[in-house]
């Protein structure tokens, strides 16, 4: 081979090697503007204190074997505990009793418990609500339409909300019964 094809194959194998470099080039960048497109557009709202409660309508079978449903947005006038748990959630396990044990006094003050539960068998709810003889209302949420709405990452989750449908607190965790009544104190309608 003479020189001079030496140097014509080699300018080849350059000009190949650029157009291959600047095609991954251009697929990295657009992968990067995908990326920081889909990012941006994401939904980020993450509710806090001051926020209005997004609304949500969920059902669960009463003690009359009927379907009843409840939404956010009927219960205005009243406060509301928009609490999100699952069996088997230890934590979630050691408030219920002391949900239900203030829920029929902070009933008649005006105040809702809603227990949105994540558990897929309703077997195992059905037998937990009988262990602790819950009687507020609890609301499957086998899809997690509710909880992705809310953002909620971690068990068990609860939203204080006042009667104007607005977000007092947030808490993440367990609540002992003191920190329950301090949160109620809170979202007690004003007659």
């Amino acid at each position: 081979m003479s020189l001079e094809q030496r140097k014509a194959n080699k300018a080849h194998k350059m000009k190949k090697r650029f157009i291959f470099r600047s095609i991954i080039l251009i697929l990295m960048l657009a992968a990067i503007v995908y990326a920081l497109v889909a990012n941006f557009n994401k939904d980020k709202s993450i509710y806090r204190a001051g926020d209005q409660a997004p609304d949500f309508k969920l059902e669960q079978i009463n003690a009359n074997n009927e379907l009843e449903s409840i939404q956010l947005s009927e219960l205005k006038g009243k406060g509301v505990m928009l609490n999100f748990w699952a069996t088997y959630c230890k934590p979630c396990e050691a408030e219920m009793p002391f949900m239900e044990k203030l829920y029929p006094e902070y009933k008649e003050k005006g105040i809702e418990i809603v227990a949105v539960n994540l558990d897929v068998n309703t077997l195992v709810v059905d037998r937990f609500i009988d262990k602790y003889d819950l009687t507020f209302p609890i609301l499957p949420d086998h899809k997690e339409q509710v909880m992705d709405l809310y953002k909620v990452g971690k068990l068990p989750s609860t939203f204080f909300i006042d009667e104007n449908g607005v977000i007092v607190d947030k808490v993440d965790g367990a609540l002992t019964l003191e920190n329950l009544e301090k949160q109620f104190q809170k979202i007690l309608p004003k007659k």
